[in-house]
């Protein structure tokens, strides 16, 4: 196909691609050289990022995908949250996601020796949201399931991949622009090994962050994961029980 017919190509697979759309599976759909594939979609990217379009081809999670500008963001947030509700985490879930990000691949145990609190409701919680994944058991005394963050993570975090990942200091900034305001988030209060035990195993208390997902233009009706969550947590609480 001529270079006007592969942009077209290439323009309606990460368009129609519910994830982001690897370059080898971009070469295998449109059957060109890679290095041809490459070229193109760097001129996309260039295309795009002019400043009268309202959309830019990024690459993230190891693909590419059409994501909304940053002046956009705010007109579509408030479509997006009238559609569904966006992806809600408590804080001490949102601290238990930053020490597996920062430390993966972790344990449960050592999860817990660093915030001091039992954390196997915020870890369900993390896996149900498929924000983190299990990573193998490691070779020690009891076999602890190890975990490790998600290309979900990646999504909703705009990350290409781990080696982009802010300092610690910066994570509450990228949650707080993934939420686009302050609202909602209150300051973070002093645990106790206590008082902690019962925020992390029930329902969050009062402090909750949305994370929203990066506006994206195409965002097709996601399918339903909820049984798949329940069984994949299923098998985990029995091989964590078995050990």
């Amino acid at each position: 196909m001529n270079p006007a017919e592969l942009k077209g190509a290439l323009e309606a697979i990460i368009y129609a691609a519910d994830e982001p759309a690897t370059l080898e599976q971009i070469v295998n759909a449109v059957g060109e050289e890679k290095a041809t594939v490459r070229a193109a979609l760097d001129e996309m990217i260039a295309v795009y990022a002019t400043d009268d379009r309202g959309v830019e081809i990024r690459a993230v999670a190891g693909g590419y995908k059409f994501y909304t500008k940053p002046q956009h963001h705010e007109v579509v947030r408030r479509f997006i949250k009238s559609l569904r509700p966006p992806l809600r985490l408590t804080m001490p879930a949102l601290e238990t996601l930053a020490v597996i990000a920062y430390r993966q691949p972790v344990t449960g145990p050592e999860i817990q020796e660093i915030r001091g609190v039992n954390v196997s409701g915020v870890i369900k919680t993390l896996l149900e949201k498929r924000l983190i994944v299990t990573a193998g058991r490691k070779p020690v005394m009891g076999r602890p399931i190890m975990y490790r963050s998600s290309k979900e993570f990646l999504m909703r975090f705009g990350l290409s991949d781990l080696e982009e990942l802010p300092s610690l200091k910066e994570f509450e900034q990228l949650a707080r622009a993934a939420l686009g305001s302050d609202e909602g988030i209150a300051p973070i209060e002093p645990e106790t090994p206590d008082s902690a035990n019962g925020a992390d195993s029930a329902a969050g208390g009062t402090t909750e962050i949305e994370v929203a997902a990066e506006p994206s233009l195409h965002s097709p009706q996601e399918k339903t994961e909820a049984a798949e969550a329940e069984a994949e947590h299923s098998e985990h609480t029995k091989a964590e029980s078995a050990s």
